[in-house]
Formats: C-alpha cells, structure tokens, sequence
C-alpha cells in the first residue's frame, strides 16, 4: 500500500504560510518533471505524495478550511489519487481556453480518459498498458455527450513491466478516434514514475 496523508500532514493555515513559498517552488519543479504534454490539448500530471499534499493545502488555504471535518473531506476526495507500488496515477488536463474550443473538443473526446496507454519497449516487442479511469471519480466526470476538462486516471502494472520500464523506452500515448497523438518520455519524467511504481515516491 501506498502512504496515505493524514490530517497530522496538512499544516494548519499560519504554520503553512510559514512554509509555502519554499514548498511550493518544491512542488512546481517536481510537476515539471511529472508534466507531459501529449498532442496540442491533453496534458497529464503524473501524482505523488508531495503532489497531492500541495493540492490539499492550497484547497484549504483559497477556502479557509479550519475544520478537521473539512480537511479530512479533502483527504477523503484525493487520498486515492496516490498510487501504491506498481501503479501510476494522472491527472489528465483538456486545456482548452475559450468557449468555442470547449463546443468543439469536449463532445469530440468523449471516452478519452479509457484512451490513454502507456507503450513500453520497442518494435514487435513493444507492450500497451492501458489505463483505467479512477472509480472514486469515474461517475462523477463521465458523461455520454460531453467529457470533463479533468480526468483521474490510473495504471496497474505487474513487476515484469515495472521493470521494462526502468529499462527501456517509453511512450504516453492517447489512441481515441479524435485524438491520436503520443509523446516520448524523458529520462527524468521516467524516473519519477519508476520512483513511483517502486514504492519510493
């Protein structure tokens, strides 16, 4: 199992006022490495403790959650979103910035969020892991018609393919009818997610 954040990590609002300017300097150096833009309007972040912790804090701050009632419902919301050992998971971004972008691609890409694959390896020996949408979230961001700007997404993978992984190449792929794009990993996005799958990030 992976960690879980407890009401004991979430500073309260003075101490993380405190910490905030060098935590999140922290985290958007982590994201960069963890970000990866697949085809002109899809970006995924790949999540982690740190990632999540970030995303609760700043949720109780712009709120002004000072209840443990309240921040434990944010726990409970984004606690799933951090992978165990041999998992990855994203959260997937439509970025679209105006309202005709948005009548024009979020009836087009319904389904994206069953879409996306991770190919690992080269050639005839290549292998598709696909992901799953993350069920916590699934009921809430799916729709027949029109899809969700954001998705939560997630990989199981077996020790065998955390491994090839670590050694070899790996591309990010979305395979839907409307949007066929895919993009090469980088040495330290892979890092991160072999940190990721090992338990270690």
């Amino acid at each position: 199992m992976a960690a879980k954040l407890t009401l004991d990590d979430i500073a309260d609002q003075r101490a993380y006022e405190r910490e905030r300017d060098a935590f999140r300097t922290q985290v958007i150096a982590l994201k960069k490495r963890r970000r990866v833009h697949v085809g002109p309007v899809v970006t995924l972040v790949f999540e982690n403790l740190d990632t999540i912790r970030f995303q609760i804090q700043e949720m109780a701050r712009a709120e002004r959650m000072l209840s443990d009632e309240a921040i434990q419902g944010e726990l409970d919301v984004y606690n799933p979103l951090i992978a165990s050992a041999g998992e990855l998971s994203a959260t997937l971004f439509i970025e679209l910035t105006t309202e005709a972008e948005l009548r024009e691609w979020l009836p087009k890409l319904v389904g994206i969020e069953r879409s996306v694959q991770l190919i690992v390896g080269d050639g005839p020996d290549a292998e598709v892991i696909r992901a799953e949408p993350e069920q916590g979230h699934a009921a809430q961001l799916t729709r027949e018609e029109i899809t969700a700007s954001v998705h939560y997404i997630r990989w199981t993978l077996t020790p065998d393919q955390v491994e090839r992984v670590a050694a070899g190449t790996v591309v990010l792929a979305v395979d839907h009818p409307s949007y066929p794009h895919r993009t090469l990993l980088g040495e330290e996005t892979r890092a991160e997610l072999v940190a990721d799958l090992r338990g270690a990030g």
